[in-house]
């Protein structure tokens, strides 16, 4: 995503106009225009500036910055697999509905260190995953290379992350959550938009219950925005709905016994055109 484009999300979603915005900075109106239909840039000298008045970071205007970023870059540093190797049930439920017998092309969004993304990848399908975490893309890559598989990961923060060209098969588990609310509508809007006809997206996100305690593992000052009840299912009202399903489960990561509610959901696009 080029940084127009994130600044112009960004600007909208704290109401700035563009003159707001220019009158923030000290620059034309003309100027915040070019950098957003991507004629021009900002000068590197304005970047911290810009980014204080976005209320982010300069990795974030450059489409670096990974969302807790050095927690989970310190949980993925130890040989071992932090969520362990066996893949997510989700994975099966897509083999099920959409098994590969032409090349499908799957995103796995906030892959973690890579383990459902191999797994789909050694079953036929055609995989780009990314996630916010540089040691969680060179696990991934390590353990595609040891099952000799290729799988395309890359780097990327989910809030500002659009994509621009079509899969047939949108994954993500346990990433939603770091989120902000105001930024959903747009994303799966982007989502759906670049899913083919008869794509499906296989979803999960945690729900806040005020009997569910904050698990252990949170960092302290990190930013999780749990979904309501049923929130998730909204977004796919217009699809076809294979799985809503909300589950309360134990958990253990961390090394700490605790419980997460969660939302699962499996749509798929029957149309061309939304």
């Amino acid at each position: 995503m080029n940084i127009g484009t994130i600044i112009m999300r960004k600007r909208k979603s704290l109401g700035f106009t563009q003159q707001a915005l220019a009158d923030k900075l000290n620059v034309s109106f003309q100027a915040v225009s070019k950098w957003e239909n991507g004629t021009s840039c900002p000068e590197i000298e304005l970047l911290p500036m810009l980014a204080n008045v976005l209320e982010t970071s300069v990795d974030s205007l450059l489409g670096y910055e990974a969302i807790m970023n050095s927690d989970y870059e310190n949980r993925y540093k130890s040989e071992d697999y932090y969520w362990g190797l066996e893949p997510n049930q989700l994975c099966y439920e897509i083999m099920k509905l959409k098994p590969p017998t032409k090349p499908l092309k799957v995103l796995d969004i906030g892959c973690g260190e890579g383990k459902d993304a191999v797994f789909l990848a050694r079953n036929g399908y055609v995989v780009s995953a990314l996630d916010a975490t540089d040691k969680g893309i060179e696990k991934g890559k390590l353990l595609a290379e040891k099952y000799g598989v290729s799988v395309d990961f890359f780097k990327a923060n989910i809030e500002d992350f659009r994509l621009k060209e079509k899969y047939d098969i949108i994954f993500s588990s346990g990433v939603l959550h770091f989120v902000k609310p105001e930024y959903r509508d747009d994303i799966f809007q982007n989502l759906k938009e670049y899913t083919n006809k008869n794509g499906i997206h296989a979803m999960n996100v945690f729900v806040e219950k005020p009997f569910i305690a904050s698990p252990p593992d949170k960092v302290q000052g990190e930013d999780r925005f749990r979904w309501k009840s049923g929130e998730l299912f909204t977004h796919y009202h217009d699809w076809l709905l294979h799985t809503v399903n909300e589950l309360i489960f134990d958990c253990n990561s961390g090394g700490v016994p605790h419980k997460h509610c969660m939302d699962i959901v499996i749509a798929e696009n029957l149309e061309a055109v939304f």
